[in-house]
């Protein structure tokens, strides 16, 4: 099967032929549809993460997949073959990812797509969505008596962060560029420019302070504890830096978990949930999709799709 490699950190990404992946007796092998680019995926592959995971060259990169069960292992009585899958397929190790034809999934970390959506659409779900879910329901415990700031909100994750927030019944802050206000108040938030002065611009519209922060960028992770009301010291989560720790608050790294995927499922076919896709690229095209990744400007997904 074809899939895209690297051989080395640092190292070119290339189409290759790889042997298709073995299924175990609770794993699922998937014909791979659709996948979309993280920006850790691309740290990976510089060898940003290799203290944390174990890496075996060559590697497949990917985390994101959705497609069709082609395969289940002989343990497996959720799921059969030709079903719609999507899930988040980070494993213990650094390796058989899911830029590719078809990928090996451990069924903890796939489940039914949602029914109205497409490939791409859900390809584009599940770490983002993932990642804001586990952030503001898990760690937060956002509900309708909180006003939520969410830095960095214009982006893949942020994106998905405002819609779950506000159908959550918070009252959502988010910042972004000054190009990205409109494209946030159409998801339902109150946009701020980031940086200098933000902490006067949210205490003159919030002159008590919020009541949660959720850091998706890191660039004013350090103002964040100025910005909280009296009352919610520490309710601050970040994605970017495990310092927010040691503000009280928790550092994020998003889990797989077939319950909170059926959440955003059930979140995208009753309309709540929608996807932005910033741009579309062919398998053999993942190099050009994660040069655009790394500009990082993007607003919403990146998605690659698989013939």
């Amino acid at each position: 099967m074809k899939a895209i490699t690297y051989a080395s950190f640092g190292g070119p990404l290339e189409l290759t032929d790889v042997d298709e992946p073995k299924i175990g007796p609770d794993w699922v092998k998937v014909k791979v549809l659709a996948s979309s680019v993280n920006p850790v995926d691309w740290k990976i592959a510089s060898g940003g993460l290799d203290g944390a995971l174990d890496t075996f060259f060559p590697v497949i990169p990917g985390w994101d997949v959705s497609g069709v069960v082609e395969a289940v292992g002989p343990a497996v009585t959720t799921l059969v073959p030709g079903d719609e899958v999507f899930g988040y397929l980070r494993k213990d190790a650094v390796h058989g990812g899911t830029l590719a034809e078809k990928v090996a999934a451990p069924i903890r970390a796939v489940t039914k797509k949602p029914a109205s959506a497409s490939f791409a659409e859900t390809a584009a779900i599940p770490l983002a969505g993932l990642t804001a879910f586990q952030s503001l329901v898990h760690v937060l415990d956002v509900g309708p008596d909180d006003i939520v700031l969410i830095h960095g909100a214009s982006g893949g994750v942020g994106s998905f962060a405002v819609q779950i927030a506000t159908s959550l019944g918070a009252r959502v802050l988010g910042t972004a560029s000054e190009g990205n206000h409109d494209y946030l108040r159409g998801l339902g938030a109150e946009p701020f420019e980031y940086g200098d002065g933000l902490v006067e611009r949210v205490r003159a519209a919030v002159p008590d302070g919020v009541t949660a922060v959720l850091d998706l960028n890191g660039a004013d992770l350090a103002v964040s504890p100025d910005l909280l009301a009296e009352s919610s010291a520490g309710r601050i989560a970040s994605i970017i830096d495990p310092v927010v720790n040691d503000m009280g608050g928790t550092y994020v790294f998003v889990r797989p978990d077939v319950d909170d995927l059926d959440e955003l499922a059930e979140l995208f076919d009753d309309g709540t949930l929608k996807v932005e896709i910033a741009a579309t690229f062919e398998l053999a095209e993942t190099q050009q999709a994660w040069e655009l990744s790394q500009e990082g400007h993007t607003r919403g997904k990146i998605v690659i799709t698989v013939p």
